[in-house]
């Protein structure tokens, strides 16, 4: 019997996950319905065989049938919504490589948008970053060759090489009149994933870029390094920055989540199946010892970013601060075809907040709104669209939004987000949603009835 290793996925841009799990085949008993509908398929199985012989056939040069079959595949999952997709073997080992956090390449999270690739966000400190490329940007061109016509991973994959070498981007940015061209040499990209500082000497900053595998120990280690390096009776609380993390990692979204409870419900996950529903717990040992905990997010926060902000948010256990997040509730899991055939990125399912709440094409609604300053040549550039804004995404029930804030100033006296963070921990300013005090009644969420769905 064929086992089907499975793993699941959470990232807005490209990533890759860790969490194994082993799925039995399930018996299928058919009725007379589910027969008819059967051979329909295989009839159009037998159109596409057609299709197939004849291009091998009668196209004008002589077709790869390897890059056929990739492409049709390709083709079938890019059709199901923005987030499925095929990694031939090459793409795949890349994939493994990003989730341990170390990779040769630029620094910079993509996506694809109506054919061609868009920023989500460069990584702090890396040939990217340093370059100047910035959030929104479009690339139409990498080393003169137009990316239209390729795959998200083809492009990824020309992006990565081996550290030390060139590559130019053609780059179309709002509010610029001609495109950008930007030479850029790669560098050997390890993901620093947790950075932290002290914060008006009593307050501990942390932000969180991206979520792969070091990503719970570096935070683990950053509390304990700034509760020392404050002092614990000196400590006001902590700053968490998830502002333009696309994602990553569902177990280590999970982990950071338990860093800060004590009990509760963290996320479910619910296929289309509902022997699938999956539910992660926290267990007891909050790190900070009960301090409070103000959250930042904004249009650039995705995925596992919101599965952290919403758990805490509805466990009562932080503030959200910012600006609405992207609103990718789909969980994606990584299906092996066998050695040397690659993987399937496919979405198996949704996930949902501990009340029970889809955050799908809607984002995470911070409990206090705090926009930014924006420079005039920045306006036209600091808003992202979002899920709701993606061709093909999964519907969600009732209104779906789009469209958030999420320029972060460059220079954090200019940060009013952080601002309003420290005059919260410091209690200048009260909020009907604030972060409980240590000791405070921290009722989660989850311990009340959850709404149906």
């Amino acid at each position: 019997m064929m086992r089907k290793t499975s793993v699941i996925l959470l990232s807005a841009a490209t990533g890759a996950a860790l969490t194994l799990f082993v799925t039995q085949p399930r018996a299928v008993f058919m009725g007379s319905s589910a027969r008819a509908a059967t051979a329909d398929t295989y009839r159009q199985l037998n159109l596409f065989g057609d299709v197939f012989e004849r291009v091998r056939s009668d196209y004008v040069e002589k077709p790869d049938d390897t890059k056929l079959i990739e492409s049709a595949i390709s083709g079938m999952l890019t059709g199901l919504d923005p987030h499925s997709s095929y990694m031939d073997a090459k793409s795949f080992r890349d994939m493994q490589v990003q989730t341990r956090g170390e990779f040769g390449g630029l620094g910079i999270e993509v996506t694809m948008e109506d054919g061609l690739i868009k920023v989500v966000s460069p990584i702090d400190d890396t040939p990217a970053s340093r370059a100047g490329i910035m959030a929104n940007d479009i690339i139409t061109n990498l080393d003169d060759e137009a990316v239209q016509g390729l795959t998200l991973n083809q492009a990824v994959e020309k992006m990565r090489g081996p550290v030390n070498t060139k590559i130019k981007l053609k780059i179309i940015r709002k509010g610029q009149d001609n495109p950008l061209d930007v030479t850029l040499v790669r560098d050997n990209i390890r993901v620093r994933s947790v950075r932290a500082r002290v914060e008006q000497d009593d307050i501990g900053y942390i932000r969180i870029t991206t979520f792969n595998e070091q990503t719970t120990e570096g935070l683990k280690r950053e509390i304990g390094n700034l509760t020392n390096q404050i002092g614990g009776d000196k400590l006001k609380g902590f700053i968490i920055d998830l502002r333009n993390n696309p994602g990553g990692l569902l177990e280590e979204a999970v982990t950071v989540s338990d860093s800060f409870l004590e009990k509760g419900e963290i996320v479910s996950t619910r296929g289309r199946n509902a022997e699938e529903t999956q539910r992660r717990a926290a267990h007891a040992g909050d790190l900070t010892k009960g301090r409070p905990v103000i959250v930042l997010v904004n249009g650039g926060s995705a995925s596992a970013s919101e599965i952290v902000a919403g758990a805490l948010q509805d466990h009562k256990r932080a503030t959200i601060v910012g600006t609405r997040s992207f609103g990718k509730g789909s969980v994606q899991t990584i299906i092996p075809l066998g050695s040397g055939n690659g993987a399937l990125r496919l979405t198996t399912a949704r996930y949902y907040t501990p009340s029970g709440k889809s955050i799908q094409a809607k984002g995470i609604v911070p409990d206090i709104e705090v926009l930014q300053d924006v420079p005039d040549e920045l306006k036209s550039r600091t808003d992202t669209k979002g899920e709701a804004s993606l061709r093909g995404h999964l519907k969600n029930d009732g209104d779906e939004k789009t469209g958030s804030q999420s320029y972060v100033p460059p220079d954090a006296k200019d940060d009013k987000a952080l601002k309003l963070a420290g005059d919260l921990l410091h209690g200048i300013k009260n909020s009907a949603s604030a972060a409980p005090t240590p000791g405070g009644d921290n009722k989660a969420a989850a311990d009340r009835p959850k709404a149906a769905n």
